[in-house]
């Protein structure tokens, strides 16, 4: 079981990708968030908290450098490896100048036969949310430093890192 804090720090504008769900980023930053989910039914089981919107990350329906920041939490993990480096070329094209991009996802060395799960006690906003993000998949392998590749290309520079019991934060900024 790992334990994330996330303490209400972003200001500005954030686009949540991957946001539905248990709606972690929706329901810290409330308003000034929009998330975006590829399921509906992922984003109706989202609080209502936010702004909600049916969407592909590898393909985003938003202007040029419109927020501030822009947010994966354990999304990348359900996308191959070709959507994962869309959604974050769409996640830096998006992106205002001097915004930042974070991270948070697990390192996985294999999700089959057996699942990989991601036990989560999440602190944030007054709550404790206790949520298993997992996936069953060939071809899942991730770590950290595939996601710092991925951004470097798009030209945003790793300001921060963390790496605890499996699990990783990644702060970029443009």
């Amino acid at each position: 079981m790992a334990r994330i804090f996330l303490e209400k720090e972003l200001t500005g504008s954030i686009l949540d990708i991957g946001g539905g769900g248990e709606g972690v980023i929706g329901r810290i930053y409330g308003q000034k968030v929009t998330a975006i989910d590829n399921r509906q039914e992922e984003l109706d089981e989202a609080p209502d908290t936010c702004k909600k919107m049916l969407m592909d990350a590898s393909n985003l329906d938003f202007e040029d450098g419109r927020f501030d920041h822009v947010t994966f939490f354990y999304s990348l993990m359900y996308m191959g490896k070709d959507v994962q480096q869309r959604a974050i070329s769409e996640g830096a094209r998006v992106l205002h100048t001097g915004g930042s991009l974070h991270i948070w996802d697990a390192e996985i060395e294999r999700a089959y036969p057996a699942p990989f799960l991601a036990e989560l006690d999440i602190y944030g906003a007054g709550e404790v949310i206790h949520t298993t993000y997992g996936i069953i998949k060939e071809n899942a392998a991730q770590n950290a430093d595939i996601f710092i590749e991925m951004c470097g290309e798009q030209g945003l520079q790793l300001i921060k890192q963390q790496k605890e019991n499996g699990n990783f934060y990644l702060e970029f900024q443009e």
